[in-house]
Parts: C-alpha cells; structure tokens; sequence
C-alpha cells in the first residue's frame, strides 16, 4: 500500500511585536505586521509580495492569496521551453 503524503494545513500564529505569522509546519509563509506609523494600517508580506490593509481579517486574506497565486504560478526562470505558433497569411 502506497501512503500518502500529508500537507499540513497552513495555521495563522499570533508572533512578537504586534504581528501574525502563516506557518506551514516549520515554513514561514506570510508575516502580518502593525505598521509602526500609522496604527490603522497592516502591512502584509508574503512570496516575495507586500501589500497593505485596513483590517488584520484583510491583511491575513491578501497574504493567503499572494501564497496560493504563487504556489500555482509558473516560475519565470525555469527550464520550459515554450513552443511558438506563426500563424499562416
């Protein structure tokens, strides 16, 4: 019998220094930080993106999407090579 492979389920953790961190198993994803300046703004920082919201609910969906989008997303520097179609006059 083949086991399979379990994908733990990214948790949210509330960390140090008015921040929430995306942990999947011991992976970091996405950081949710207070920003120092303005108390009514979060800026988020996940798969090399960062971004702003006004609410931490907000903050916390943006850096989920930015996760997911760059786990499905093609990397640009792989080694694919992508055949071209000339269309025909």
């Amino acid at each position: 019998m083949r086991r399979t492979q379990n994908k733990r389920k990214a948790i949210w953790e509330r960390g140090y220094n008015r921040s929430h961190v995306l942990w999947a198993g011991k992976e970091k994803l996405a950081k949710v930080t207070l920003d120092s300046s303005n108390t009514l703004k979060y800026v988020w920082e996940a798969a090399g993106r960062r971004g702003e919201a006004t609410t931490l609910s907000a903050a916390k969906v943006a850096a989920e999407y930015a996760v997911l989008l760059a786990d499905r997303q093609l990397s640009l520097f792989d080694d694919v090579s992508v055949q071209s179609t000339s269309a025909q006059t």
